[in-house]
């Protein structure tokens, strides 16, 4: 396995965006900045936690992207598996071919 640049995907409840937003910001040893957008979950394993999210049909979620080393990438999972043990984030990972920044 390279240690190539993956793009990792977290999948957070709304009820935990700032406290993941703010628990990524502390990581900056593996962490120089993430992308977040709205999303909404469906599906038989997602939790409707509120009464406005059974009505509505779906659970307010954000998702986090973020590129990484592999190995940062891995070391950051390890440290999200602790911090925020019982939660059941949602992850996963894709490589990613190129990246850089358009002047």
């Amino acid at each position: 396995m390279t240690d190539g640049p993956v793009c990792l995907t977290l999948i957070v409840p709304h009820q935990l965006r700032e406290e993941v937003f703010d628990y990524l910001a502390e990581q900056t040893d593996l962490v120089s900045g993430f992308t977040a957008s709205h999303g909404a979950g469906h599906g038989a394993d997602v939790r409707l936690r509120t009464a406005a999210e059974r009505v509505k049909g779906h659970a307010d979620q954000t998702a986090v992207q973020m590129i990484l080393a592999r190995s940062d990438a891995d070391n950051l999972l390890d440290r999200l598996r602790i911090s925020f043990a019982g939660t059941k984030l949602v992850y996963w990972s894709t490589p990613v071919t190129e990246f850089g920044t358009i002047e």
